[in-house]
């Protein structure tokens, strides 16, 4: 599994220029091992092929000794027939002779003897057995003595007559220095063709899985690119792989797609949006309008110029109106601010004063403020970051029940490349089924208020590519951490 894993880690280049190469070595591996190989067969092959020779010309050259002697020819002469040609002939044929005797008994050697040695040793009888049971009555021993293979050859003597008279056999010592010789000779040429190929294979395989995987690397490359929410461009290119070209016309067709999809999506979440909107600024007017006509025909009824109190229910009258007429306005003015946002005008400025100074306004005591540092340099809004700051502070502090001993601590503080900004409080919390929904525009847990300034200040941070996310405990407060990228100058 974890082979898999890092093999899957790979980058197709890699993969391809890696095969190559190990392509280059199984080949060449392959070949030496054939070579080797073929080498020791030819070697076998020689050795086999000598020793037939030899043994056919000795016996050819004992048939002749058989056939011009003096002696009788039985088993028991012919240690009088080879007393003095068994060397001869060793010499001759360059080879060790011994002569056995049917039951495997020494008869004659060419080997030089000392009275001091022992007795050579009989023939094993299953060699006797083989040699008999052969159709050519022939036997090939072969041993491996101290990493040497030594073959002996068993065949019978026979007479004119095809009478078995005795055993021949023919030491044979396999010499395979010449073998190896030229093996090792073949190996360092190979060795240093192939040193010189993988070299050479090296820069082939590079620059070649660069050549396919390039119109790859330009097609992964934009589709890291292409966005929903952006116009995506198409890729011109002419790949020599079908494959591939295919690849790029999809692409190319989903780009197509894609930009009708958006323009579709983008119109139907706009009417969407201008349906709830208008759908919302008609129930927040509508508000205010039922106490004023209440208002206005309370007024009618009971208007009367005698009444000593004119002035005063005037008074009242006119109070209650523009209250609610203040209502209206300030409907509009949140539906305003929240429909368009104001441009960004970023400026340099130290993050942890402007915080500092939107608390001042608040001026209350249960408001504590802790910094990391008494300077985080960004360029950011001031006028958004203030919206920011006041709206968390202000929901924080209308959270907190009457009877409670309001608190609520603010800390700004600095990691990697963002700057956090926190607001807890210890307030009622948020209920676990008004968790998913304390984002959306309309929605609020507050008996005032419409319940934009949470869905503004998101769109605000969603602006500048941050974050706001939140941790609530009903009941015992909430906790709400701004998380927005420093902004260098």
């Amino acid at each position: 599994m974890l082979k898999d894993f890092k093999l899957s880690m790979l980058s197709l280049r890699i993969r391809i220029f890696l095969s190559m190469i190990v392509l280059i070595i199984l080949a060449s591996v392959l070949l030496a091992s054939i070579s080797i190989i073929q080498f020791k067969t030819e070697a076998k092959e020689y050795h086999q092929e000598r020793l037939e020779r030899k043994e056919n010309a000795v016996k050819e050259h004992i048939n002749y000794v058989l056939s011009t002697t003096t002696y009788p020819l039985t088993t028991d002469n012919l240690d009088l027939i080879f007393k003095d040609k068994i060397h001869e002939l060793a010499h001759i044929h360059n080879i060790e002779i011994n002569i056995y005797s049917l039951d495997g008994k020494l008869l004659k050697s060419s080997k030089e003897t000392f009275s001091v040695d022992r007795a050579a040793p009989p023939i094993p009888k299953y060699i006797l057995k083989l040699v008999r049971s052969s159709i050519e009555k022939r036997y090939v021993d072969i041993k491996t003595i101290n990493g040497v293979k030594n073959r002996s050859s068993y065949t019978q003597i026979k007479d004119d007559k095809f009478k078995p008279l005795g055993v021949l056999n023919l030491p044979y010592l396999e010499d395979d220095g010449f073998y190896d010789k030229e093996l090792n000779n073949f190996l360092i040429r190979l060795g240093q063709v192939y040193s010189f190929m993988l070299i050479v294979a090296f820069a082939i395989a590079y620059f070649l899985s660069s050549y396919i995987t390039k119109s790859l690397k330009t097609i992964s490359d934009r589709l890291n690119e292409t966005s929903f929410n952006q116009k995506n461009k198409k890729i011109v290119l002419e790949a020599s792989s079908k494959e591939i070209n295919l690849l790029i016309s999809a692409y190319n067709r989903m780009v197509d797609e894609l930009e009708i999809s958006a323009v579709k999506l983008a119109q139907s979440e706009r009417e969407e949006a201008w349906r709830e909107m208008a759908k919302q600024v008609a129930h927040e007017i509508k508000n205010p309008l039922t106490p004023m006509r209440l208002t206005v025909q309370s007024f009618q009824r009971r208007f009367s110029p005698e009444d000593p109190n004119i002035i005063q229910k005037m008074k009242d009258y006119s109070e209650t109106l523009i209250q609610q007429i203040d209502t209206m306005n300030a409907v509009a003015s949140a539906f305003s601010n929240f429909a368009s946002m104001p441009a960004q005008q970023n400026e340099t400025l130290n993050v942890v004063e402007v915080v500092e100074l939107t608390l001042d306004i608040f001026n209350e005591e249960h408001i504590v403020f802790e910094k990391e540092s008494p300077e985080i340099i960004s360029k950011i809004d001031r006028t958004q970051l203030i919206r920011i700051i006041t709206n968390l502070v202000k929901n924080a502090i209308q959270s907190i029940p009457e009877g409670r001993q309001k608190k609520v601590a603010v800390t700004v503080t600095k990691r990697d490349n963002n700057v956090l900004i926190t607001v807890e409080d210890n307030g009622i919390g948020i209920k676990p089924e008004d968790i998913i929904r304390i984002f959306e525009p309309k929605f609020t847990t507050k008996n005032s208020g419409m319940g934009l300034g949470l869905g503004i200040i998101k769109n605000i941070i969603e602006n500048y590519k941050g974050t706001i996310t939140f941790e609530t405990e009903y009941g015992t407060g909430t906790k709400f951490t701004v998380s927005l990228p420093i902004i260098n100058s």
